[in-house]
């Protein structure tokens, strides 16, 4: 059994400390700011809120573009990770489409706004293809519901992807034996097994769009949602703070109820004792189906995203489209482009380096030790609240709490926000991870006069190399491309490459912005693939 050692008692209150001075304290100040009234407490603020009709409209834009997109989003990445698991077509078609739907992830939401300006605009690379035509309003809810789609879909299919692996196909050769319909065969063996899923991918996809500030800040339009009005009502011409205050701590109900909604989904998951592989046999019907329907969607999507390969290498953008590396150049080494890259890489590094060791710790406690149910139960619940809390709730409550602090406008505090935004994926990979790993291998090396320092360096850690790698990975990436916490911290000297999209966009240097999309893109696709295969190395063998 794993001791009560007195290092992961020390790891366990250093957790609960950081967490204390930078989740509990700011969310704490930002309740209170959203009760208070010209120095009085109350609840005039939530009233006059939910009593204007700008605020309410908001909120109804923001369920409506949401869960409209949720629902396509699900159905769309159902039917991709149906075509990778169920049908025989190509691996190498099966890749390149699984390849192409999490491409997206890369990038940060407010650059979606952008390429889809510049693919359906009047002047966009797909209504010139098409002869001008123009098929798509850019702006407002179908920019946003095209947007959002993009931009939850990989999280879904990933999902979906997921739990197709735990579906013993051998139950769809049954069904057939016993004289079913492909219908029932389709809904009773591909569907039924996913309801928790197919669930829990609706709910993240709406949260996801719900709380979302980078695709409405390019292509939101007259459409007015919450994340936007709430971005105006902090940093507008006449700043609203209690008021901000109180609709960020609106926007954590929706986030609440989809981790309650999402628990509750877990009882429909199908769990199967033994997995039977198969050889999938062949449809032609469905699999031609399947593998035009994938291939549209993954061209669709590189089709949206191809502009932001084209505009920094053509002279000027539709009107002279010589090729050429002057613009991309050019834009390289304007506006210190390259410091606010250096900027970036350092936030992202760090915010991984130091995530990598808070996620990793907490899952020591939860995973390697004997401390009791209480302690073990405060960093799952930790996990679960730094689930609910929206980027842009974190940012505001940072912007209460450390204003005016040695912390204001630092690389440390957008470092720390990210750590603390980013927790719960990385916390749940460690604790997953060392929950397999043999449990009395701390008791043999104690026995063996070994220190924890010891066993942890030793034992412990080169038999996790594969997981800390795939952590720092997920905190470097996600720290790359993050926008909605951060847009509130940053200062003159500390603008990483999302907030400085945000600023060019006044001046509409889409030139730069897509050099940016491009540094952000090629950095996070090194950074995965070659973390990614160094982890797979050291990833136990099935």
């Amino acid at each position: 059994m794993p001791e009560k050692s007195i290092e992961l008692k020390a790891v366990f209150w250093a957790v609960l400390l950081i967490f204390g001075a930078f989740l509990a304290y700011p969310i704490a100040l930002l309740l209170g700011r959203s009760l208070m009234e010209q120095g009085a407490p109350g609840l005039d603020n939530y009233i006059r809120i939910l009593g204007s009709p700008a605020v309410l409209t908001s909120f109804g834009h923001s369920f409506t573009v949401s869960a409209t997109a949720a629902l396509i989003t699900t159905v769309l990445a159902f039917f991709l990770a149906y075509t990778v698991h169920h049908t025989a077509l190509p691996r190498a078609l099966k890749k390149t489409v699984g390849a192409v739907t999490v491409a997206p992830m890369y990038l940060p939401t407010i650059t979606y706004g952008f390429v889809i300006i510049y693919a359906f605009g009047k002047e966009g690379l797909i209504t010139h293809l098409l002869g001008g035509t123009q098929i798509l309003d850019i702006y407002g809810f179908r920019g946003m519901l095209l947007g959002y789609v993009i931009y939850t879909l990989p999280i879904a299919y990933l999902l979906i992807n997921n739990t197709f692996k735990y579906v013993d196909k051998n139950f769809a050769t049954v069904s057939r034996i016993m004289g079913d319909t492909p219908v029932r065969t389709f809904f009773g063996t591909a569907v039924r097994p996913l309801v928790g899923t197919l669930g829990a991918a609706f709910i993240q996809s709406f949260t996801l769009s719900f709380t979302d500030f980078g695709i409405p800040a390019s292509i939101g339009g007259q459409y007015d949602v919450v994340a936007l009005h709430l971005y105006n009502e902090m940093l507008g011409a006449i700043p609203n703070f209690s008021g901000g205050a109180a609709i960020a701590i609106l926007m954590l109900l929706p986030s609440i109820a989809s981790i309650i909604l999402i628990n509750r989904l877990e009882r429909y998951n199908f769990r199967y004792s033994k997995i039977s592989k198969q050889e999938i046999r062949k449809s032609p019907l469905r699999d031609t189906v399947c593998a035009g329907g994938s291939l549209a969607l993954a061209i669709g999507i590189a089709a949206v995203f191809a502009i932001m390969f084209i505009v920094p290498f053509v002279r000027h953008w539709p009107y002279d489209t010589t090729f050429t590396f002057d613009t991309f150049t050019t834009q390289l080494s304007a506006r210190n482009l390259l410091g606010t890259y250096g900027n970036t890489l350092l936030v992202a590094f760090f915010s991984a380096l130091v995530g990598t060791i808070v996620s990793f710790g907490a899952a020591l406690v939860t995973a390697r030790s004997g401390m009791g149910s209480k302690a073990k139960g405060a960093l799952n619940g930790l996990a679960v609240v730094t689930n609910t809390i929206p980027g842009m709730v974190l940012g505001i409550a940072y912007l209460f709490a450390y204003s005016g602090t040695s912390l204001q406008n630092t690389f440390a505090i957008i470092i720390i926000c990210n750590i603390i935004h980013f927790f719960t994926t990385p916390y749940l990979m460690g604790k997953n991870s060392l929950e397999k790993l043999n449990r009395s291998w701390e008791s043999t090396a104690s026995l063996m006069g070994d220190s924890w320092f010891t066993t942890l360096r030793r034992v412990i850690i080169p038999n996790s190399v594969g997981t800390l790698l795939e952590i720092f990975s997920y905190y470097f990436i996600n720290s790359m491309i993050t926008i909605s916490a951060i847009i509130f911290l940053v200062g003159a000297r500390t603008g990483v490459l999302t907030t400085k999209i945000k600023e060019l966009q006044h001046f509409a240097q889409f030139d730069a912005i897509f050099v940016m999309s491009l540094l952000i893109l090629a950095t996070n696709i090194i950074v995965r693939v070659v973390l990614g295969r160094t982890a797979a190395k050291y990833m136990p063998r099935a």
